[in-house]
């Protein structure tokens, strides 16, 4: 290789580090991470209709998982759903539609008609959030825990050790956010904030400025 195109390659080289550390420090443009396809699922909600991931595709669903008779407070997680569905106009959504998912990891007491008497008794909008299980443990457990890398497990009696989480999946089912219960750090302004960064990018990525995203995502979420 002679020295012009080594120069070339090099001067190439440095002009991409470069750019990654501008929208590194910079940022014009902010993005989520894709971190990797939610999972496929068929379940139940709690007016014993079916739900499947594709009826929710194109939408922005917020996940996440426990059980009805789960010990109070239960980590706040149904207040906290509530809190995110509350202030959803905070995250100027546009015309990009917001769908908000729990699903029970205890079907032998979280039948429909249970979950139905669960969201009633919490004042559920259940026309936007939806109460899901399914009869098939297994399939359940790899869904939650192989798909969405949820922890659970059952005790011996019939309660449950697991780490209360709340997952992010954009309309091309893909997950974008991951979040784990914190007592010091608020969970619902945080998932406000990014539902909004996805939306922009749901909004505006779109024509020539789909060029523009694509480079954020690659700067900014697979550059060193």
């Amino acid at each position: 290789m002679n020295k012009y195109l080594l120069n070339g390659v090099y001067s190439l080289l440095a002009l991409i580090v470069i750019s990654a550390f501008a929208f590194k420090i910079f940022q014009p443009i902010q993005v989520l991470p894709r971190i990797r396809l939610s999972p496929a699922f068929d379940m139940l909600d709690q007016d014993w209709m079916r739900l499947t991931n594709e009826d929710v595709r194109g939408q922005m669903v917020l996940y996440t998982f426990t059980y009805t008779h789960c010990p109070s407070p239960c980590h706040d997680i149904d207040k906290t759903m509530q809190e995110i569905q509350s202030r959803l106009s905070e995250a100027d959504l546009g015309e990009t539609k917001m769908s908000f998912i729990t699903i029970s990891f205890d079907p032998q007491i979280d039948s429909p008609l249970v979950l139905r008497a669960h969201a009633e008794s919490i004042d559920a909008d259940t026309d936007q959030w939806k109460f899901v299980t399914s009869p098939n443990e297994t399939l359940l457990k790899t869904i939650i825990g192989s798909g969405f890398h949820a922890y659970y497990e059952k005790n011996p009696d019939n309660s449950f050790t697991f780490d209360p989480s709340f997952v992010l999946v954009d309309g091309w089912g893909i997950i974008r956010g991951e979040y784990k219960y914190q007592t010091e750090v608020s969970t619902a302004d945080r998932i406000l904030r990014h539902i909004s960064v996805l939306a922009d990018e749901v909004q505006n990525s779109s024509g020539p400025q789909k060029v523009a995203y694509e480079a954020a995502h690659l700067f900014l979420c697979y550059a060193p």
